[in-house]
C-alpha cells in the first residue's frame, strides 16, 4: 500500500505496511458480506467496540509477548479501497447494489480509535491486546487483517523469548530461518519478531535492510567442498591489519602454523593429516574476510581436520594483526564437540603463547530448539552462540496463537458472546485494563474494569475476581498500578496519540518486561499461571448479562 493521508486533516503521513499484500482485500469474504448486510440494514455507522485478545498462552507456557501493533497502525493509516478492489468486491457479492460501492469508496479509518497495550509487552489471556472503536461497517473490515498481523507476530516473538530464556542472557542467539519459513512474508516477519523477542541477529539480509537488525553469517558446506586444493587460490597476498606490511604467500604462512600445531607436544595426539581441500577453503575465506573469519568446521571431521585447519588459518591471521572470530558446528554431538574444540583452543593458547585464543566463539546450529538447548545446558557445553532456524520461525511446537476479535459493545449497549465452553465466553462492554504490582516489584495480577469505574489506587485494598469462577477471588493491595491500554490511533496521524517506537526500543521493552516477571511464571516445566481478573462490579455485570442473554430451557 502506498502511504496515504487518512484522516480529517492533511499532515503527517504514516508509511504503509511492510508487506504490500496487506490491503483491505486481505480479508475473509464474510467481512464484506457483513459490511453489505450492515449497510443494507442502515447499521453501518453504528458505533461499535471490539476487543482483540487470545484465550490461551502458547507452547504450554504462561506468558505471551504482544507484537504486530506497528503494522496494524500502518494498515489503519493507509486504509482505502482502490477502484479495482471495489469492482472486485462488487463482483464477489452477486446482487449487491451499486450504492454499496459508493459507500466503500468513501470508507476510511478517520472515525476509528484504537487503544492497545504497547508492543513488546508481556501479556496474558482474556486481557484485550487492542480495543477498536468505530463505525461497525469499517471496524468489521479490520478484523481479519488485524488478526493476521498480530497472531503470527505475537506467536513467533513469544517463541523467540522462550528460546532466549532457556539459552540465558550470556549467549548470542542468531535467527537462521529464512530458508525454512512459510514463504517470503513468513521469513521477513519471523526475522523482525525474533529480534523483538530477544534474538541478537539474523541471517536474513532483506530483514536486516528493512528493520536495521544486525546480520550474521559465514559460509556453507558447499563453499568448503567446492575447493580441491590450495593450488586453486590465485591471489595469496594479504596485507597486515595495520597496513604497514604485506604477506606475499599467506598459504605458506598457514602451512607453517599447521605444522607447528601438528608437532606441538600437547596437540600432537589430536590429528595426523587434515583435509587439504578444506584448508584451501578456509584460507580462501580468510583472504576474503580477514577481519571476520568464522569457519564451518564439520564438513569432513571436526577434531581431526576442521579444528586444526581453522587454528592454522587463525594463527596466520594473528601474525598479521587480525583476530579470527571462531567456528560453527552444524552436526554431531554439540556438547562433546564444543567442549573438545574449546580444549583445543586453550591448548593452542598455552602451547603457542597466543593470548585470548582460547576464547574463540563457538557457534552451534543443526535443528536446534528449546528442548535441545535445555539438554545441552544439562550436559554441559562450550557453545557461545546458537543459530536457530526451523523450529523457531515455523513455531513448530504450536501452529497458531488463536487471537479473536469480538464485539463487546454497540451503540453504548454491552454485548456478550456465550458458549457451552466457558473459555469462549467473551467479557462484555468497553473496559480498562490495569497491571497491579506487589512489594517485590513483580506483577501480581491484571484486572479489567468497566470504562467508568475508578482506577485501582496504590495502597488501596481491591477485590480481584476470576471472570467466570465465583470461588476464585483475592484481595490485592497494589504497590504500583499500570494502565495497559494506550491510544495509538484517533482517526488521524495528526491527532494526539502514542508514537510508534523504533524496533530496537520495542525489543528493549520486551527484554525488560521478561526480566521483571516472577521466575515461576517463566519456567519451562509446570509454570505458575498468572492471574487475570475483573473488578467485583464488572463480575456482577458479566453474570447479569449472561443470565439475560441465555435462553431458558423448558422441560417436557
Amino acid at each position: 500500500m502506498e502511504p496515504k493521508e487518512n484522516g480529517k486533516e492533511p499532515g503527517r503521513v504514516i508509511e504503509g505496511p511492510t508487506n504490500p499484500m496487506v490491503t483491505p482485500l486481505l480479508n475473509d469474504l464474510y467481512q464484506f458480506t457483513m459490511a453489505y448486510a450492515y449497510w443494507k440494514a442502515g447499521k453501518q455507522n453504528e458505533r461499535s467496540v471490539f476487543d482483540l485478545y487470545f484465550r490461551k498462552n502458547p507452547f504450554g507456557g504462561e506468558y505471551t509477548v504482544f507484537a504486530g501493533l506497528e503494522e496494524c497502525v500502518k494498515f489503519l493509516a493507509n486504509f482505502k479501497l482502490t477502484h479495482q478492489e471495489i469492482d472486485y468486491v462488487r463482483d464477489s457479492l452477486p446482487g449487491s447494489e451499486e450504492a454499496f460501492c459508493d459507500y466503500l469508496r468513501g470508507l476510511d479509518c478517520s472515525d476509528v480509535e484504537v487503544y492497545a497495550i504497547p508492543e513488546g509487552t508481556v501479556v496474558f489471556p482474556k486481557v484485550p491486546l487492542m480495543r477498536v472503536e468505530g463505525p461497525v461497517g469499517v471496524v468489521q473490515l479490520l478484523e481479519t487483517p488485524f488478526l493476521n498481523l498480530v497472531n503470527f507476530a505475537s506467536l513467533v516473538a513469544t517463541n523467540a523469548a522462550r528460546h532466549r530464556f532457556v539459552a540465558g542472557k550470556s549467549k548470542s542467539l542468531l535467527e537462521f530461518g529464512a530458508r525454512r519459513a512459510q514463504g517470503p512474508d513468513g521469513a521477513i516477519s519471523a526475522s523482525k519478531y525474533c529480534y523483538l523477542g530477544g534474538f541478537d541477529a539474523t541471517s536474513n539480509v532483506a530483514a536486516g535492510k528493512l528493520f536495521g537488525i544486525p546480520l550474521r553469517g559465514t559460509h556453507s558446506h558447499a563453499f568448503v567442498s567446492s575447493f580441491m586444493s590450495t593450488d586453486e587460490i590465485v591471489d595469496k597476498v594479504l596485507q597486515s591489519a595495520d597496513g604497514e606490511t604485506t604477506c606475499d604467500d599467506f598459504i605458506s604462512l598457514v602451512q607453517t602454523w599447521l605444522t607447528k600445531i601438528q608437532y606441538s607436544p600437547s596437540l600432537s595426539g589430536f590429528f595426523s593429516e587434515t583435509n587439504q581441500s578444506e584448508l584451501a577453503a578456509f584460507i580462501s575465506y580468510a583472504l576474503a574476510f580477514p577481519k571476520a573469519f568464522l569457519a564451518l568446521v564439520d564438513t569432513y571431521d571436526v577434531m581431526k581436520s576442521g579444528i586444526p585447519n581453522f587454528c592454522a588459518v587463525a594463527l596466520a591471521l594473528n601474525d598479521l594483526g587480525y583476530k579470527a572470530l571462531g567456528i560453527r558446528l552444524d552436526s554431531g554431538d554439540l556438547a562433546y564437540l564444543s567442549t573438545e574444540a574449546r580444549n583445543f583452543f586453550c591448548a593452542v593458547e598455552r602451547e603457542l603463547k597466543v593470548p585470548g585464543f582460547g576464547k574463540m566463539i563457538v557457534t552451534a546450529s543443526n535443528d536446534l530448539n528449546e528442548e535441545t538447548i535445555d539438554a545441552l545446558n544439562k550436559q554441559g557445553h562450550e557453545v557461545d552462540a546458537f543459530g536457530i532456524g526451523t523450529y523457531l520461525v515455523t513455531c513448530y511446537a504450536q501452529a497458531a496463537l488463536g487471537c479473536v476479535f469480538k464485539l463487546v459493545e454497540i451503540n453504548n449497549q454491552p454485548r456478550i458472546k456465550l458458549s457451552e465452553d466457558v473459555t469462549k465466553v467473551s467479557i462484555p462492554c468497553k473496559k480498562r485494563s490495569y497491571r497491579l504490582y506487589g512489594k517485590e516489584g513483580y506483577p501480581l495480577v491484571d484486572i479489567m474494569t468497566g470504562e467508568n469505574e475508578p482506577p485501582p489506587k496504590v495502597g488501596e485494598r481491591l477485590l480481584c475476581r476470576h471472570p467466570f469462577n465465583e470461588s476464585k477471588r483475592a484481595y490485592v493491595v497494589p504497590q504500583r498500578v499500570e494502565e495497559l491500554l494506550k491510544c495509538y490511533w484517533r482517526g488521524s496521524a495528526d491527532e494526539a496519540r502514542e508514537e510508534l517506537p523504533p524496533l530496537k526500543e520495542i525489543r528493549d521493552r520486551c527484554i525488560k518486561q521478561l526480566e521483571n516477571m516472577r521466575p515461576d511464571h517463566m519456567r519451562r516445566l509446570n509454570p505458575t499461571p498468572y492471574k487475570v481478573s475483573v473488578s467485583a462490579k464488572l463480575y456482577d455485570f458479566i453474570h447479569f448479562l449472561w443470565l439475560n442473554e441465555a435462553p431458558v430451557g423448558e422441560l417436557q
